[in-house]
């Protein structure tokens, strides 16, 4: 029985499991995006999350401590230097699981992977926040017309001076 335990094993033993998820991991930090079944995509996501959020603080210590989970240097460099500094206002929730449909030889369900601040085109797609429009009041028009002529007063005055030269 799985009485209170917390994590999926994945049907590996603990060595494998570990060398999976920090290549799994190194290569969604290089490349931002990778394609694997939903089981992976969910421990890889309990597995970066922790350490992206140690790369917000940039000290040897915080370095030392992903490079022994990652155990790749160019990871660890691209996370900490690329990363983490888009990243730094987001308190959490660093991954996007998106569910593509199921593997073809097995079955399988198949997910995307991928960083929610590296996704260029649901970025761009995404609606601009607008200004909170003011209340619909009488005063407020009214507060606005003197304003209107006082702005165009200076242009009108600065065109006879620029007429006279």
């Amino acid at each position: 029985m799985r009485h209170n335990k917390s994590f999926n094993h994945l049907g590996r033993q603990s060595g494998h499991r570990k060398a999976m998820l920090a290549n799994m991991a190194s290569s969604l930090i290089l490349h931002k995006r990778i394609e694997t079944t939903v089981a992976k995509a969910k421990a890889l996501k309990m597995y970066l999350e922790p350490l992206v959020t140690k790369s917000k603080d940039d000290s040897t210590h915080s370095r030392r401590v992903v490079f022994s989970y990652l155990k790749d240097k160019y990871a660890v460099a691209e996370l900490f230097r690329t990363i983490a500094p888009k990243i730094a206002d987001r308190p959490g929730g660093y991954l996007r699981i998106l569910h593509t449909g199921f593997r073809q030889g097995d079955g399988s369900e198949m997910a995307l992977v991928e960083f929610v601040d590296f996704n260029e085109a649901a970025i761009a797609s995404a609606p601009k926040k607008e200004a909170k429009k003011t209340t619909r009041r009488s005063r407020a028009k009214k507060a606005e017309a003197p304003a209107a002529p006082a702005a165009e007063a200076p242009a009108a005055e600065a065109a006879p001076e620029e007429k006279a030269e």
